[in-house]
């Protein structure tokens, strides 16, 4: 039933009354009009999800590729990136959002095996990482490196020579081919992503350590920076870098801190600056020895000459090295340093050659079982203890080697794997080695062997059944497989990176960055237990000071110190 136009009840009002309505009708049609405009503006301007003017997002998190076809689940590529505002108060304001959100809501999908671990490659151009295979020749000046650079890096096989091996699964593995090692393992990572919005860290395939290894003898400074400047130029150029400027970024090189820690522009100065430059400062380096100074730089195991195949590889070695008859108490491997007044090395020597409990094996005058790995393994495996001294620098190979072997290693410098290797080594030293202080050997002349034989032997077992244990994240499986159920030093080192980089985001969403971190304590600080954030006074203080004429572990000395491992690469080559 059509109504009445309101005309004609206007019309039949005016015959009634004769007169026209009075002016309060009005007022009360006034009021309710504006009662109903407050109420539609109260709907849709407060009690929305919405609110009326939304913060921008960051420039950068638009520049980000958001096709994850390949990479994520179908349930996180229909999220969306930022979760919708709830109500707002007059006293919080709207929640900021990042450009690495989407990345840690990929730890909230627990369907996902890879949630909040995927990582992202950037495609470099050749010439930082294959073009340097490719000139083999000149990554050494002493040492042919190309066929090192064989089985993606591992090197040529070894022959299992009086059945000290395995018969699978050994190489003859350069200590420096951690670059090329550690980048083919990244490809057989199992959560790599072409999509970096998800990704919870992002790798750098440069091959620093033989960028360095090129240069390092008769070139100017321009020559050995070149590579590394023009690394950063072309990183933070990418859109990946603009997310947390490059704090997400890491990368590996074989080599010792000291030789991208370059102090001044002389040609005279040693190494190149790579670990100096602004931009390389945000970005994580893993080297096979770190700066007790410094926060960029972190300790990754030297390469070993195993590199199984499979999990049985592993169980079948470290039953093997339970089972050994262990004829020696100590042994040592090495060569003294008679131009380094503080080396302890002679004093080890001489112990060693006086005890009939002690092997020993000298490496000075070309002695070439210290070179065969199969001479260096047998000694290990025949002893109880292995004494690791600091070499040129804090750290050696051999520690890596003797643990292969099950061998307990006896440490006389903190620096040599207490404060480096916190990722893959137990924060508590003493279930898995023996630490002597350098100075009750070189002042005190304490007896070696007479400190190992106070050791109870239950307690030995107990140390050797744990140095078994940690040889899976000791060890680079081979890059061209994986392994099932074992974490190897690529695994742990990669994780490592992820928790880092995981634990930054959500300190910077929460706003409790640190902001009274004092580098030169990193050492400190990389032996706190979880939640803590504040360091004191530590009993390993004086192995870690900085003298201020320069006469110690810093500075010019770490330099020298560098310097000197090369003379002895080419020594042991000549």
């Amino acid at each position: 039933m059509r109504r009445r136009p309101p005309a004609s009840s206007h019309h039949e009002m005016e015959k009634t009354n004769g007169k026209h309505p009075p002016s309060r009708l009005c007022f009360l049609a006034t009021l309710s009009a504006m009662f109903w405009v407050l109420i539609f503006y109260f709907h849709f301007a407060v009690l929305s999800n919405n609110p009326i003017n939304p913060p921008e997002q960051p420039d950068s998190f638009h520049s980000i590729s958001s096709d994850a076809q390949d990479f994520s689940k179908d349930n996180l590529q229909s999220e969306p990136l930022v979760k919708p505002y709830s109500k707002l108060s007059e006293t919080h304001s709207a929640p900021k959002n990042y450009p690495f959100t989407r990345a840690l809501r990929t730890l909230e999908n627990k369907s996902d095996p890879c949630g909040g671990r995927y990582v992202y490659v950037h495609d470099l151009p050749s010439r930082f990482n294959y073009d340097m295979l490719k000139d083999c020749r000149k990554l050494s000046l002493w040492t042919n490196m190309c066929k090192f650079m064989t089985n993606a890096g591992m090197g040529p096989p070894l022959e299992n020579v009086g059945g000290v091996f395995s018969n699978t699964g050994w190489y003859a593995t350069n200590q420096f081919a951690v670059d090329v090692i550690f980048s083919n393992r990244m490809k057989q990572y199992e959560c790599l992503t072409k999509d970096s919005s998800i990704a919870a860290a992002i790798f750098v395939p440069f091959y620093a350590g033989f960028d360095i290894a090129r240069y390092l003898w008769g070139y100017n400074i321009s020559v050995r920076d070149a590579a590394s400047l023009d690394l950063v130029d072309w990183l933070m150029k990418r859109p990946e870098w603009s997310v947390m400027g490059g704090r997400d970024h890491f990368l590996v090189a074989g080599r010792i801190t000291w030789d991208f820690r370059r102090l001044t522009d002389s040609d005279s100065d040693w190494g190149n600056k790579l670990l100096f430059l602004p931009a390389a400062k945000n970005m994580s380096m893993l080297v096979v020895e770190s700066s007790p100074w410094n926060a960029n730089d972190f300790g990754i195991p030297y390469p070993t000459y195993f590199h199984p195949a499979k999990d049985a590889d592993v169980f079948v070695w470290q039953d093997r090295m339970r089972k050994l008859e262990r004829r020696f108490l100590f042994s040592f491997a090495g060569a003294p340093r008679p131009d380094n007044p503080k080396s302890i090395r002679g004093q080890i020597i001489d112990q060693c050659k006086k005890s009939k409990v002690c092997k020993l094996l000298e490496c000075d005058f070309g002695e070439s079982k210290c070179h065969s790995p199969s001479s260096i393994m047998q000694m290990f495996q025949s002893s109880l203890f292995c004494l690791q001294p600091q070499g040129d620098s804090y750290t050696r190979r051999s520690a890596f080697d003797s643990m292969l072997a099950g061998c307990i290693p006896v440490f006389f410098h903190p620096g040599s794997a207490y404060t480096q290797y916190t990722w893959h080594l137990p924060r508590n030293f003493s279930r898995y080695s023996v630490f002597i202080p350098e100075d009750d050997i070189r002042k005190r002349n304490v007896s070696i062997e007479e400190r190992l034989k106070q050791i109870p032997l239950d307690v030995v077992k107990d140390m050797r059944e744990e140095v078994i244990n940690l040889i899976p994240r000791l060890v680079y499986a081979d890059p061209r497989s994986k392994l099932e159920t074992l974490k190897d030093s690529f695994d742990v080192a990669v994780q490592a990176i992820i928790d880092k980089v995981t634990k930054l985001r959500r300190d910077i969403i929460a706003g409790r960055e640190d902001k009274d971190f004092i580098e030169e304590n990193s050492w400190k600080y990389a032996l706190l237990e979880e939640g803590q954030r504040t360091v004191g006074p530590h009993e390993w203080d004086p192995f870690f000071s900085k003298p201020k004429d320069g006469d110690g572990d810093s500075g010019s000395s770490s330099a020298e110190a560098a310097k000197k491992s090369w003379k002895n690469e080419q020594r042991s080559h000549s």
